[in-house]
């Protein structure tokens, strides 16, 4: 057995290990499934100070598609700057092999002048005006309550939970953070914030491919400037990354679907917490499942311990009718199985700390606005949103991939609407997996 590394950036002390382009490393990996040569002389057969005369010969001698081989090109990473959170959560539904950072809402700008224009949104220009009034009376909103909600968790300290024995640093943080966290339903979800991922020109490319094939400018906008960078590192492969006809039948009747659904379900009252949980043990009877779920459960150290077959074979699908999208934007971020979401406002969620009356007029306008533009049919309904809107949110996955985020999600420093969501669903799967219940941690989102 023999080892050989290939680095896209080789290391200093590593002299044996040839620094290749992703687009050489797919071919010369695609040229290694087919050859029983070894690495090394498929290696010495490249010419690397001419690498695309390589990858051009390689790949017309490998009959592979695009795909097969994309996937063999490293982790390639974008940073996206000043993209709506919109756009964030989309990419992030869409690209689900990819790891990413999206900027902390506790960290960008909160203001009217961090929003993109109007006419980039794809907003129809006679609601321009309307739309730019809600937003800054939004961004007013979170202001005020931010700066009420600050001072009255300065003037009765026992309101923010602290650690034992607190420097005073950390008050100040956790405090800060107490009214951030509440304040932030009135964020407009068209808000300018930055996310970066890491993925395989495969995955990039469907990606691409699926921006490019939905309703909204920026979308588009956002697949031409990701395809032209990626152009530069694997040109070959980023070339099948153009808007396809299932894409964009897909894109268009799923935008139906939510603009049927969110108009007869738009609501800018409270959405009383509902959940669903199905838990599905179902085995072949060739393979029946025989290992307890205590086994597979009590030999974990923490959360990222390995769990066994028991729950890594037991399918889990949990919904609510009622996530606010301050929240979806993070539980979406749970890159296993499928989510979904028809992204609609049925209601709004404000904590109990936030007094609903002051905010009637704001939050009327706001339901109008995204009326008006789900009659004309527009995509661009999704930026008149809040973070406060709340949406059904479906996501279907393996046991031990529930527990570990229903473990994080309850678990030290988590948001305390992610708790209650989280411990909700954790209810329902018990009444299904009783045994499962000495075995998984539900926390109490204690401070970190």
């Amino acid at each position: 057995m023999r080892i050989t590394g290939i680095a896209l950036v080789p290391p200093p002390t590593a002299a044996d290990c040839p620094k290749v382009t992703p687009e050489l490393l797919a071919s010369v990996l695609a040229r290694y499934s087919r050859s029983n040569e070894g690495i090394q002389a498929i290696l010495a057969k490249v010419d690397l100070a001419n690498p695309d005369a390589s990858i051009d010969r390689i790949l017309k001698f490998v009959d592979y598609g695009h795909a097969s081989i994309g996937g063999l090109t490293g982790g390639l990473a974008v940073a996206l700057d000043d993209v709506s959170m919109w756009l964030a959560y989309k990419i992030f539904e869409i690209a689900q092999m990819a790891d990413g950072q999206e900027s902390s809402t506790r960290y960008i700008t909160m203001d009217a002048s961090n929003l993109p224009t109007a006419e980039a949104l794809g907003i129809p220009a006679d609601l321009a005006g309307r739309w730019s009034d809600v937003m800054a009376r939004a961004f007013a909103a979170y202001h005020a309550e931010y700066e009420r909600l600050d001072a009255l968790a300065t003037a009765e300290p026992q309101r923010v939970r602290v650690p034992a024995e607190p420097k005073p640093a950390v008050v100040t943080r956790l405090r800060k953070n107490y009214a951030l966290d509440r304040a932030r339903y009135f964020i407009p979800f068209a808000t300018r914030t930055n996310l970066g991922l890491v993925q395989s020109s495969r995955m990039w490319a469907t990606t691409v491919k699926q921006l490019d094939s939905l309703a909204h400018p920026e979308a588009k906008a956002a697949a031409k400037l990701i395809r032209e960078e990626l152009l530069k590192q694997s040109p070959r492969l980023m070339r099948h990354s153009a808007a396809e006809a299932s894409c964009v039948e897909q894109a268009r009747q799923e935008l139906a679907t939510s603009l049927a659904l969110g108009s007869q379900r738009l609501s800018a009252a409270p959405l009383a917490d509902e959940v669903w949980v199905k838990v599905d043990r179902e085995a072949p009877p060739w393979l029946a499942e025989r290992q307890p779920i205590a086994e597979a459960l009590r030999h974990r150290f923490n959360r990222y311990g390995q769990q066994g077959t028991a729950t890594r074979r037991m399918r889990v699908t949990f919904a609510w009718n009622n996530m606010a999208l301050a929240e979806l934007r993070d539980l979406n971020r749970h890159r296993t199985g499928n989510r979904f979401t028809p992204l609609i406002q049925a209601g709004f969620y404000l904590p109990p700390e936030i007094e609903r009356a002051p905010h009637a007029a704001l939050l009327a306008d706001q339901l109008e606005l995204t009326r008006e533009l789900m009659a004309r049919g527009s995509a661009s309904y999704v930026y008149s949103l809040l973070l406060g809107a709340q949406t059904p949110f479906e996501h279907t996955t393996q046991a031990d991939k529930y527990i570990y985020e229903a473990e994080l999600r309850t678990g030290m420093g988590a948001h305390f609407r992610y708790a209650e969501h989280l411990s909700a669903t954790l209810k329902a799967f018990f009444a299904q997996v009783p045994e499962a219940r000495e075995w998984v941690v539900e926390g109490t989102a204690e401070p970190e």
